[in-house]
């Protein structure tokens, strides 16, 4: 009986296919490829198109509104939005955002040139859609007010800011300080929330 066995053989047991020519399936999957959710994949490039788009819309608003107001508003009697409440009032700003630190120009033209480095530099590890949106108002905001301590007077590095939202009771301002603020309160409320740049979500 033995020696039948040996000379008819045993059948052949299907061991990289099932009996409908499948492929076999994987026990478990394995991590996902190196690179697979990185900002250089095709969901992170639109991550930084987004950031990209939404900085140079906010650059793009704050230079066409400072190139109408020098045009037309200043040294102008102000005009009058919402009676008392809110007036466009040109005035050159030595300083920060709302007139902040008027002595300092050119220290705050250093950091607003790091800030935007920095942005640079982050967007390489971008993958959230908010985190985009918020650093592109903080990009744009900087790139606004840079250029103008770079290209006005009294001369570069040095130069005053253009500001004309008058709001009562509050400090004068321009559209770039409004895209940085907006920026820099979406990022606080993105990080309370745990949400890094990356995407990575962590909670508590």
């Amino acid at each position: 009986m033995a020696e039948a066995e040996r000379i008819i053989g045993t059948p052949d047991i299907p061991d990289a296919e099932g009996a409908d020519g499948a492929e076999p399936q994987q026990a478990s999957e394995g991590p996902a490829p190196a690179g697979a959710d990185e900002p250089g994949s095709g969901r992170g490039r639109k991550r930084i198109l987004v950031l990209l788009c939404v900085a140079v819309l906010a650059y793009l608003l704050d230079l066409v509104s400072k190139m109408i107001v020098v045009a037309k508003l200043e040294h102008e009697e102000p005009i009058e939005i919402f009676g008392e409440w809110l007036k466009f009032d040109a005035i050159r700003n030595a300083g920060a955002a709302f007139g902040i630190g008027e002595a300092f120009t050119v220290i705050f033209t250093a950091i607003a040139a790091v800030v935007i480095v920095v942005i640079i530099r982050l967007a390489r590890k971008l993958y959230s859609l908010p985190w985009a949106i918020a650093l592109g108002l903080l990009l744009g905001g900087a790139l606004g007010n840079l250029t103008d301590r770079i290209f006005r007077a009294p001369g570069v590095f040095k130069g005053a800011v253009v500001d004309f939202i008058a709001p009562a009771h509050f400090a004068v301002f321009n559209l770039a300080d409004s895209a940085i603020v907006c920026g820099g309160i979406l990022i606080v409320i993105l990080s309370f929330k745990g949400l890094d740049p990356d995407g990575t979500v962590h909670k508590d």
